[in-house]
Order: structure tokens, then sequence, then C-alpha cells
């Protein structure tokens, strides 16, 4: 017998996605990347993902928006100011400890 269905449903937690070059052979950044983020937001994201693309791409999305795009900024993100972003958007107001102490402009 199956078990009943709990009365509410689990939130659904955001998701990453990130899309790297295969020409440009950037799978092992953006696998490092990964895990990183998933490293440092365990408790909330429901998933991060790697998807494969060309043509010198690499964007990252939290759910369907947009927070880093390789062609916009002509720069892969620094890992301290790529978790600052993902933050912003995950658990805004959440310390990052060392991440946030160190550099990046903040006075």
């Amino acid at each position: 017998m199956m078990d009943p269905q709990p009365a509410h449903p689990p939130p659904k937690r955001p998701y990453i996605r990130i899309t790297y070059c295969t020409q440009c052979n950037w799978l092992l950044r953006a696998a490092w990347m990964a895990q990183e983020l998933l490293s440092t937001f365990a408790a909330e994201v429901g998933e991060v993902s790697l998807r494969p693309g060309t043509g010198g791409i690499f964007e990252v999305h939290v759910d369907d928006i947009l927070v880093w795009s390789r062609a916009e900024r002509g720069r892969f993100p620094d890992i301290k100011e790529l978790k600052q972003l993902i933050r912003d958007h995950v658990a805004p107001g959440r310390d990052l400890g060392h991440t946030d102490r160190q550099g990046l402009g903040k006075e």
C-alpha cells in the first residue's frame, strides 16, 4: 500500500543551470563551479545542472533568470562573485562568511 500524499508538499527550491561551451572545453570549469555552488548552497537549491552548448557560451541561470553571461561581461565569473550573485537569488541576506568580507569592491 502506498503512503498517503503529504497535506502540503515541500516548497520548490530554485535550480541553477550552468551552460558551457563544449568546443572550448569548459566542462571542467563548469563542473568545478557547480561543485562550489552545491557545497555552499546545499540547503537552498534543489538542483545544479550542467548543460552543454557551443559557440563560446558560458552562462549561469537561477531558475530562468540569467545571473552571468560571459558574452555580456567578457570574462568568467570569479567564484566569490558568482556565489554572491547566486546568494542574492536563493538566500537573500545570508552571510557568506569570508566570501562577503574579502574584496569585490564591497566597503
